[in-house]
């Protein structure tokens, strides 16, 4: 397959939709010679900040001098993003033979066995990182944990960043079923680490690891106050999420031995765009991009801009999936904002602009609200605006990254291999 076609083919793979479960996944790999056993693994889930500590644990492992796989989702611009070595993404000819050496070994499993593309994705991933050999992988929950596709493999380190409310038509309606789906990822004495302080997720999480005969360290307020190492990602929370990769890394000391002058390299250049990212422009003006799609995401942007930027009000352009909680994230974004400009989100799953904006208006009676047909008008009509906030999805953010510059662009799109739904 050339790139164009293996890309093709990937979005083929969209048909059979999202399943939970890892038997499909597992007979895959093991067709593929289980490249997971010759990884080690440092496994990341959580509702939000996932991605973050994994940026940081990356970063910190690479100063180390090790050779470090990256595996998150979903991408921003370019499908490449997902898997990345030493913060290289794999490049197009790997990409393509691997799809299809993958595609030929999919003719030996049953027709009722057929991955999804996440699946299939995660096994490719475990192949090029085990012959790229890499000494370590950094790897992200898809969704969930317990049975999401990346749970075949036994880590070094189970890591879980919080527990809130996200995914709640997979994952459960209570932080109680959240955090033990969350928390499935620990395995049988191997070391976990959460920052997880809800009382009612974090009392499963402890169970769980006392049923698996699992250490359980927990980073909590005391430890986020008194780490002092300066971080480049923006925001008060980032403190959080580096207390934590910092916790995983003591506790690997022994297996992963890492100096401190690595922790703070890895901290002070860490790298992870999309998330509360400040872009100041060829005309001067600023935008603050961040990825904030829950009520908990939206609520750590809005302190971030009472913190950060407390005697400015950026215009907003702003878009949502459907199935989020947006209009608990339009209620605490509209008062921080000078004005309202709402988009549909390339997506199927996009929310009405319309419907976003009867509740910025109910909160904000006096913001002016404008609706647009697509990102790129609402960029067209803000041009001029100082600061701009572009927020509500990450599949928004990755649109803008490409609009404005910011990211470069594929050939063709890349950004719809996000989609995913339920096997019907």
């Amino acid at each position: 397959m050339t790139y164009a076609e293996a890309i093709q083919y990937l979005y083929g793979l969209q048909w059979f939709g999202t399943k939970l479960g890892l038997e499909n996944t597992r007979a895959l790999a093991d067709l593929c010679g289980a490249p997971d056993k010759q990884l080690r693994f440092i496994h990341v889930a959580g509702t939000n900040g996932k991605g973050s500590v994994c940026a940081m644990l990356e970063s910190i492992y690479r100063h180390a001098g090790l050779r470090v796989g990256l595996f998150t989702s979903p991408h921003l611009v370019a499908f490449g993003e997902r898997i990345q070595i030493n913060r290289q993404m794999i490049p197009e000819t790997d990409l393509a033979r691997l799809v299809t050496e993958m595609q030929a070994k999919l003719k030996q499993l049953p027709t009722d066995q057929h991955p999804t593309l996440f699946e299939f994705v995660t096994v490719l991933a475990l192949q090029y990182f085990a012959e790229q050999k890499c000494d370590l992988v950094i790897w992200e929950t898809g969704l969930g944990g317990r049975l999401d596709a990346t749970n075949i493999v036994t880590p070094l380190a189970s890591v879980i960043t919080n527990i809130a409310f996200d995914h709640t038509q997979w994952l459960g309606d209570t932080l109680a079923k959240i955090a033990f789906e969350k928390a499935g990822i620990i395995k049988p004495g191997v070391p976990a680490v959460t920052a997880a302080d809800a009382p009612e997720a974090l009392a499963v999480i402890r169970q769980v690891a006392a049923e698996k005969h699992a250490s359980l360290t927990l980073v909590g307020r005391s430890t986020i106050a008194a780490f002092s190492l300066p971080v480049a990602l923006l925001g008060e929370h980032q403190r959080e999420n580096a207390a934590l990769a910092l916790a995983v890394a003591a506790e690997l000391q022994a297996q992963l031995p890492v100096s401190e002058t690595a922790i703070a390299q890895g901290f002070a250049t860490v790298h992870w765009p999309g998330r509360l990212q400040l872009v100041t422009l060829t005309s001067g003006h600023r935008v603050l991009i961040d990825g904030a799609h829950n009520e908990d995401g939206m609520t750590l942007l809005r302190e971030t801009l009472r913190t950060q930027f407390p005697a400015e009000k950026p215009a907003l352009l702003m878009g949502a999936l459907a199935d989020k909680d947006w209009r608990q994230m339009c209620q605490l974004i509209a008062p921080m904002v000078s004005e309202i400009h709402l988009v549909p989100v390339s997506s199927q799953r996009t929310a009405s602009p319309s419907d976003l904006a009867a509740v910025c208006q109910m909160v904000n009676p006096c913001v002016m609200i404008h609706i647009h047909e697509s990102l790129s008008q609402a960029l067209s009509a803000t041009g001029e605006k100082p600061f701009r906030l572009i927020t509500g999805s990450l599949y928004l953010v990755g649109e803008a990254m490409e609009q404005l510059g910011i990211a470069a662009v594929p050939s063709r799109d890349e950004r719809a291999l996000n989609e995913w739904g339920a096997k019907s």
